[in-house]
């Protein structure tokens, strides 16, 4: 599936491209439409090739903070088609945009028949499993300036774009920090020149510059996809 948009999908073999391929189908996924709730019923496996997706944890305080993001390099649901019990966080749309969607049975029914395809989804939760957790280091050891940018230069590889329609209250949700605190650090970043912020849209300037100021945990994240998806990720 070279040509599908989604690099995890591009990554399969023939053979399990062509199990996979009939049951997929097109789809507009709005912002912050909610794909599963934690604790609830998966029954929709996505494959973002536009849109982009946060696996967010809920605390009883009704906050949410993000575990991990996927986008085009990978899936959403996978682990209902491999057996995983009931999602541990929610899925919800962080960017606007298309994916490609199957039903959990079709997918587990391809699985059942390719060892190969199992690995992929194995590893796959692997990486995503990794993501999380580098995230949940980076929030404890790093600075808001750095986690942001890291947050800015992930969505913008999975967007492949520089324009980003986010607004400050999704922003501070995602990271785990009051609203203010985006506000502090975004007009840092804009009088530094490396974004221009206006409402709800974010337009990335200096993609070196910013990838200065990020900390450690964008690149350490890179490579797991790297290492799942070869040298199509870079």
């Amino acid at each position: 599936m070279r040509n599908s948009g989604n690099l995890l999908l591009a990554s399969l073999s023939e053979s399990d491209a062509a199990a996979l391929r009939p049951h997929l189908k097109s789809v507009h996924l709005d912002h912050e439409r909610v794909l599963f709730e934690a604790g609830g019923k998966v029954s929709d496996i996505y494959f973002p090739t536009g849109a982009i997706v946060s696996l967010v944890a809920g605390l009883s305080s009704g906050e949410l903070i993000e575990a991990a993001m996927v986008g085009k390099d990978g899936v959403v649901g996978t682990f209902a088609a491999l057996g995983g019990n009931v999602p541990i966080n929610q899925a919800i749309v962080q960017l606007a945009g298309p994916a490609l969607t199957c039903k959990i049975s079709e997918l587990r029914s391809a699985v059942l028949q390719s060892q190969s395809l199992l690995s992929t989804l194995f590893r796959h939760e692997q990486t995503v499993y990794a993501q999380a957790s580098q995230s949940a280091a980076c929030m404890a050891a790093h600075q808001v300036e750095a986690r942001l940018c890291r947050w800015l230069l992930r969505s913008r590889d999975l967007a492949g774009s520089d324009s980003l329609q986010f607004t400050q209250e999704f922003l501070a949700e995602m990271l785990g920090v009051k609203r203010t605190s985006v506000t502090l650090h975004a007009r840092t970043l804009q009088q530094a020149g490396m974004i221009k912020y206006s409402r709800g849209h974010i337009q990335i300037i200096d993609v070196e510059a910013l990838q200065e100021t990020v900390c450690e945990c964008y690149d350490t994240v890179k490579s797991y996809y790297q290492a799942l998806l070869g040298p199509q990720s870079a």
